[in-house]
């Protein structure tokens, strides 16, 4: 099954400093929800581990992760392919462009194209999407509190 998906995010942070945060482990770690771990294999590549909930379907999905087109600090596309057991398979990638926005912080957007099989493509393409929505979302989440603690505690 493919999925397409996009959305835009404004960040309270200069894009300099987004762009480091986006190519650190730690900082990926931590805002990646369900992960269990992410390693640096090299500066372009990473081993990921985590736990997706999608309907009915729980998975622990270990996979690899590239960094390729890196543009830096403007944008780069990000590349995975993860192993779910019995859930299936999911791989594909997301092209992630950084821009000013006129408070200082930054604008970031991303494209993702992604193909999923297994028995989480049986269970739908609308539950599978929402699902992923609701990932990005709080990952997002997550990124933005790393960026801007001090919002979090207020």
């Amino acid at each position: 099954m493919a999925m397409k998906m996009s959305g835009e995010y404004t960040l309270p942070a200069d894009r300099q400093t987004v762009w480091e945060a986006l190519n650190d482990a730690d900082v990926l770690s931590a805002s990646i929800p369900g992960c269990e771990a992410f390693e640096k294999v090299s500066d372009t590549e990473f081993a990921a581990t985590a736990v997706s909930r999608i309907g009915p379907v729980k998975a622990r999905f270990k996979g690899n992760v590239t960094l390729s087109d890196i543009d830096p600090p403007n944008s780069y596309r990000i590349s995975g392919e993860g192993q779910g057991g019995v859930a299936g398979f999911a791989k594909g990638g997301a092209t992630v462009s950084l821009a000013d926005a006129e408070d200082g912080g930054t604008i970031l957007t991303y494209e993702v194209d992604a193909q999923v099989g297994g028995k989480i493509a049986q269970i739908g393409q609308r539950l599978v999407n929402g699902a992923a929505k609701k990932t990005a979302d709080q990952f997002f989440q997550n990124f933005r509190k790393h960026l801007s603690p001090e919002e979090d505690a207020a």
